[in-house]
């Protein structure tokens, strides 16, 4: 049997216990359907107020760009001193980007602060208590609970905060942009009541004093035809330049394998050091910012760039001021096109510093690292060809080439070359930015170069190259501090952040201050790495140690985690239970025996 057609539309609704035929014409539902949009709407008003801070999309259509919208963020996190929901709403609206983008990249970095609308923003003050290794040793934690108890809430905020980068100035607090060495409650209370909340003035070498040592000859030679990029590499080959930022990799090789890709191309500077203890990149781009950027516009005419991208840290305010004003010089000189070097802030991320993380940050994203391969070098930033090198990297360039590739290969030591930026903390006399022969040891750094142990402390352990790279007792104090030296040890050299530690420091204490900051630096994408590092956390925090599980779980994160950063996090733990068995079993943490 056919039923019997009506002339009237049928309408379909889902019922809890059966579908049911609704003949419904009242055009009024469908109405106030379509009029009733979901979610909380925009506001003209703050997207005209958005404009006026940021510009005109209208006019200038490159501020929609996918790749600004972090630098977007910035300005109203800078503004506001947080991020409202109708900001972030506006933005979306201004990019042409859906809510989800905006929100997800915008919660991923420490440094934004998103405040929905039932929220109330925080106070206008935030002091930041640093809370790495070294900052620990001095005593931060006692000083971040004083901070906290004289502190009013509703005028300062006091937050705990990884490394800042001046691990040799421990303990610091940021009030502010200012930041505060070797502080203590009275120091960092006359800088909240002297409103010194700015970064300090940096005495920076400038443009005019630069040219008049010779600098930016390199450059030109370049570009007028009198050094090739196959001499300029030959030459970097000899004298055994390597990554400084932690891999190693050498410098020509990375050239030639950006050339042989089809252009066009990008050269990216990694500016963001991260890695608790280190801090010797900010040392040179504080002194010579100009070494520096001649290193690195010679780096981006090898590899014929489009542009030279420096992804800077956000914890170096001042030196965002620098370098900006350094790339004025440049572009007023003539010597560099406006707009080639473009200057970008990182938003408190670790996972930044691994470079494919890092470039999905500088394309707005939230900085969470690429499968491989495709590597950087055949598909990087806006899917291109791009060169990555770390700051100390690319300033030995101008110097290399001034002084010639023998003298830096014969400054090496126990038949290694070059020279090495050691960034020294903890237990010493002198911490400091130590440059000197690669192939130093632990002992011969200590008394040649940072003045012996700190008075009353004798050495116990060390940590060649930062939170990641493992701890050595002090018997292994011989050793030579360079590439491919440590690797049989289980540990290795990275950045060359040292930090010492002496018999008055608490083992367990440091393994589970370097555990919580890979838990927390973690950007979650794999389960390795986001659940092994909680755990690893959790089990280091008890009274006895499960010594079978910890190995366990450091085998699953170092052969299933996405990057480094989960494959080396169990580094430290390792390092303990192979070097420092009795130190731990006097301790009652693991069995003796």
């Amino acid at each position: 049997m056919i039923a019997k057609q009506s002339n009237q539309p049928t309408r379909l609704y889902l019922d809890p216990r059966r579908l049911v035929k609704s003949m419904d014409t009242d055009e009024k539902v469908v109405k106030r359907r379509r009029s009733a949009l979901r979610g909380r709407q925009l506001e003209p008003a703050v997207l005209s107020e958005l404009r006026e801070l940021i510009g005109d999309e209208r006019v200038d259509s490159s501020l929609r760009d996918r790749d600004r919208l972090i630098e977007h963020l910035h300005v109203l996190q800078d503004s506001d001193g947080y991020l409202s929901m109708p900001r972030l709403r506006a933005l979306a609206a201004f990019m042409n980007l859906p809510m989800a983008a905006i929100y997800e990249t915008a919660t991923f970095y420490a440094h934004f602060d998103v405040i929905h609308d039932e929220q109330t923003p925080p106070p206008a003050l935030t002091l930041r208590v640093c809370d790495s290794l070294s900052c620990q040793l001095a005593g931060a934690e006692a000083l971040h609970q004083a901070l906290s108890d004289g502190a009013d809430p509703a005028l300062v905020r006091v937050r705990r905060a990884p490394c800042m980068g001046r691990c040799d100035k421990a303990p610091v607090v940021e009030v502010g942009h200012r930041h505060v060495s070797h502080a203590n409650t009275e120091n960092v209370g006359a800088a909240v009541e002297q409103g010194q909340i700015h970064p300090e003035d940096i005495q920076w070498q400038g443009l005019a004093d630069y040219r008049s040592a010779g600098g930016y000859g390199l450059l030109a030679d370049c570009h007028e035809g009198r050094v090739s990029v196959e001499s300029l590499a030959e030459e970097l080959e000899q004298a055994g330049l390597r990554g400084l930022g932690g891999a190693g990799f050498p410098t020509y090789r990375k050239w030639q394998a950006v050339r042989a890709e089809p252009g066009p191309r990008y050269a990216v500077i990694n500016a963001d050091e991260g890695e608790p203890g280190t801090f010797k990149d900010r040392y040179y781009l504080e002194r010579e910012p100009h070494v520096f950027l001649e290193g690195a516009l010679v780096s981006a005419w090898a590899v014929e760039a489009e542009a030279l991208y420096i992804y800077l840290r956000d914890e170096y305010p001042g030196l965002h001021r620098v370098l900006k004003n350094a790339i004025a010089e440049l572009e007023t000189g003539g010597i560099v096109k406006p707009g080639f070097i473009i200057l970008r802030r990182g938003a408190g991320a670790y996972i930044c510093g691994e470079e494919s993380a890092l470039i999905e940050s500088l394309e707005g994203k939230p900085g969470k690292p690429r499968h491989r391969p495709p590597f950087v070098a055949q598909k990087g930033l806006f899917n291109q060809p791009t060169l990555v090198n770390n700051v100390e990297t690319v300033y030995w360039i101008p110097r290399i080439h001034a002084q010639g590739a023998d003298w830096f290969a014969s400054q090496g030591r126990h038949g290694r070359k070059g020279l090495r930026s050691f960034s020294v903390s903890g237990r010493v006399a002198r911490p400091g930015v130590h440059v000197a022969p690669a192939g130093i040891t632990l002992n011969e750094l200590i008394e040649e170069y940072c003045g012996g142990m700190a008075e009353g402390h004798r050495l116990l352990a060390y940590l060649p190259g930062g939170a990641s790279g493992g701890i050595l007792p002090a018997s292994k104090g011989d050793i030579p501090l360079d590439f491919d030296t440590l690797q049989e040890h289980g540990c290795f050299i990275g950045s060359a952040a040292v930090i010492v530690l002496s018999d008055q420091d608490d083992l367990q204490a440091a393994a589970a201050n370097l555990l919580g900051f890979f838990a927390d630096e973690s950007c979650g994408q794999c389960t390795p790495c986001r659940v092994g590092t909680e755990k690893m956390l959790t089990l280091l925090e008890r009274k006895t140690w499960d010594e079978e599980t910890l190995r366990q779980l450091a085998a699953v994160m170092a052969d299933a985690s996405i990057c480094g950063l989960g494959q080396a996090a169990p580094n430290p733990v390792l390092s303990l239970l192979r070097d420092f068995r009795s130190e731990l079993a006097s301790s009652n943490l693991i069995a003796k025996g």
